[in-house]
C-alpha cells in the first residue's frame, strides 16, 4: 500500500514536471482602426476635462461650494469612458470665455454627474 502511494506520487510529480516545461499558447489579435480611434478619443476627452478642472477659477468655485478639488480628481478617475466623453462634449458646447456663469455651469455639471453616479452626496436627499 505504501509502495503504491509512492509510485502514484512519483507519477503525478513526473507528469507535473514535464507539463510545466511545455510552452503556453499565447494569442494576439490585431486591433481595428475604430478601436484605436476610440482609445485616442477617450484619452483626449480625459485630458480636456482635466485641463478645464485644473483652471484656477474652477478650483476656487469648487472650494466655495465645499468640494475638495483633489477629491473631484479622484472621483473623476472612477467615471466610465462614456461618462467622461459625455462630460467632455458638454464642456465643449459651453460658450468660450471666462465669465462666472460659465464656471458655475461647469462646476454644477461636474457635481451633477458625480451625484448621479453616486460618488458624492452634495445635493442632500430630504
Amino acid at each position: 500500500m505504501r509502495r503504491m502511494s509512492k509510485r502514484l506520487i512519483v507519477a503525478v510529480l513526473s507528469v507535473a514536471l514535464v507539463g510545466s516545461g511545455l510552452p503556453l499558447a499565447a494569442s494576439a489579435d490585431m486591433i481595428g482602426t475604430q478601436v484605436a480611434i476610440d482609445l485616442q478619443r477617450g484619452s483626449q476627452a480625459i485630458e480636456n476635462v482635466d485641463e478645464i478642472l485644473s483652471r484656477t477659477e474652477v478650483r476656487e468655485q469648487l472650494v466655495r461650494l465645499g468640494v475638495d478639488p483633489e477629491q473631484v480628481n479622484a472621483r473623476l478617475a472612477n467615471l466610465t469612458d462614456h461618462e467622461i466623453a459625455a462630460l467632455d462634449k458638454k464642456l465643449g458646447e459651453l460658450p468660450a470665455g471666462g465669465d462666472a456663469l460659465t464656471v458655475i455651469g461647469i462646476v454644477f455639471l461636474v457635481l451633477l454627474i458625480l451625484e448621479l453616479v453616486g460618488v458624492i452626496d452634495v445635493f442632500k436627499r430630504i
